[in-house]
């Protein structure tokens, strides 16, 4: 085989370190993204965070001093000299120094429309801090921390007088439950885990009766009808219903799980207010007490665009509190401007670059987010006014074209970032959904339909329930066209049972 040159001309996309920057600044989250521009900080020494409200102090000072008649003539020369050097003077953002080093020298690779003072109107540093009386409350948030359902368990069981074999029985049983609260071992399996320790079955059965006297109420049943009992043991029997709903639980736990309220009633000689009464006090019981107590901290959603409606217009706004305004220093830019060549001066130069195209990337972050959230809110101006059943068909491809951009880009901005509206907080992926054909030739969005079926099972008779069949038969005397099937995985996506679930007595 002859081996020959040939040329060729073709495109190549390259993924060069700025731009793969770019795209990694897109797809962070509000926390993730205070974490990255919070190591740019500690790392480049060029970077700073800006704080524009360092010449009030010196306005006031001068103010004061003008009116001011106890100030000696030599404090007055001294404030007129200062105020006509303010006055006179460029600010150290305006000097020649800080001109070069704001200089762009970058090619568009980034291009954005907005400014940075444009973007985040407020200074705001990563993980403000607490000042005066929140103080103690900051502190104590800072330092708490919650227990797991079985430190809660063990810290009662140190409360009780035990001797040691039931101590270590007590722990036994107290490892085997689960996060629910159930007990996931049998007695008979915890004795013959102790292998030749010569425990019987009857200790364990006394250390287990004990912890489920513990808190949360119904600890350590096995199944939900033992839960259930143990909680209705708990209750004074003296309360009305109490004794009625132990014996139903106890003896017609399959039936009360069917809503088979016919023989129900008939075996237990109950009529209908009655067993309507019982029924509260069952639903009265937590069915799983170990989530009561959780060990997980709670994650708060820090909305990245927030949503207002002023004037019969709506305002899409970028949230200024999620990352601090940061700038180059323009003093240790100043450094790099000579033409010495040593290596403290290189370092100065990369850091400035690396600096530039750092604010840079979060510049077109910020102005990628602003055009997608204000797509978006143009999109589904419905929902905002109507509700999730005004919501339309939406797709990726849709705001990709309307901004255009690719829509990779359009998913990475629409994970983990959230909009703040008037009908609460929404990832933005929520605004997206596919959709039906109505027989006027229209379309209609899965969310859309999702909240009729929602809508229409909270106004179904609760003595004969709609069934998916009969859903579908109503959603298209409105025109919509559902298959039975889509209705009952859009009712299972809405954690709404089927219907001979949904029966009960009124």
């Amino acid at each position: 085989m002859k081996q020959s040159l040939q040329l060729k001309v073709g495109q190549q996309l390259t993924m060069t370190p700025q731009l793969q920057q770019a795209i990694r600044l897109l797809q962070l989250s509000t926390l993730d993204l205070q974490q990255e521009i919070q190591a740019a900080l500690d790392s480049n020494p060029l970077l700073e965070v800006s704080d524009d409200n360092d010449a009030e102090p010196e306005t006031a000072k001068r103010d004061e001093d003008s009116h001011s008649q106890e100030e000696s003539h030599a404090h007055k020369e001294s404030s007129k000299s200062s105020s006509e050097s303010a006055d006179s003077e460029p600010s150290p953002r305006s000097d020649e120094d800080s001109d070069w080093a704001e200089r762009n020298d970058i090619p568009e690779d980034l291009p954005v429309d907005t400014q940075w003072d444009d973007v985040f109107q407020t200074s705001s540093s990563v993980g403000g801090s607490l000042s005066g009386d929140d103080s103690d409350f900051g502190n104590e948030f800072r330092h708490s921390s919650s227990d797991s359902l079985q430190d809660h368990l063990r810290w009662q069981l140190n409360l009780s007088r035990l001797s040691e074999i039931d101590t270590h029985i007590a722990d036994a049983i107290i490892d085997a439950i689960d996060e629910k609260g159930r007990l996931t071992q049998s007695p008979e399996e915890l004795v013959e885990a102790f292998n030749d320790e010569n425990i019987e079955i009857e200790e364990v059965n006394a250390v287990l009766h004990l912890i489920q006297q513990f808190d949360p109420p119904g600890v350590g049943g096995q199944n939900l009808q033992e839960c259930l009992l143990i909680q209705l043991r708990q209750l004074d029997q003296k309360l009305p219903y109490v004794k009625e709903a132990q014996a139903v639980v106890r003896d017609y736990m399959p039936m009360l799980g069917n809503r088979d309220y016919a023989q129900i009633m008939r075996k237990c000689k109950l009529k209908e207010d009655d067993l309507k009464a019982v029924l509260q006090v069952i639903q009265s019981l937590n069915p799983t007490p170990g989530d009561m107590i959780t060990d997980s901290d709670t994650e708060y959603v820090v909305p990245d665009v927030f949503v207002t409606k002023k004037e019969g217009r709506w305002l899409v706004e970028l949230n200024p509190d999620i990352a601090p305004k940061i700038q180059i220093n323009a003093s240790y830019a100043a450094l790099a401007k000579g033409t010495s060549k040593s290596s403290d001066t290189d370092y100065i130069r990369d850091n400035l670059q690396e600096a530039r195209w750092f604010i840079k990337s979060l510049q077109s972050r910020n102005e990628t987010l602003m055009k997608v959230a204000s797509k978006i809110v143009e999109y589904q101006r419905g929902f905002l006014e109507h509700g999730e059943e005004a919501m339309k068909p939406l797709v990726l491809h849709d705001i990709a074209e309307a901004i255009g951009m690719h829509e990779s880009t359009i998913s990475r901005v629409t994970t983990q970032k959230y909009m703040h509206t008037p009908r609460g907080i929404f990832e933005l992926k929520f605004f997206f959904s596919s959709h039906v054909s109505t027989d006027t030739g229209g379309e209609c969005s899965s969310t859309a339909i999702r909240a009729l079926i929602k809508k229409l099972v909270a106004a179904e008779n609760p003595r004969k329930p709609l069934s998916d069949s009969k859903i579908a038969t109503l959603l298209a005397d409105q025109g919509i066209q559902v298959a039975r099937r889509t209705i009952a995985k859009y009712r299972e996506s809405l954690v709404i049972p089927p219907s001979n679930e949904r029966k009960r007595l009124v």
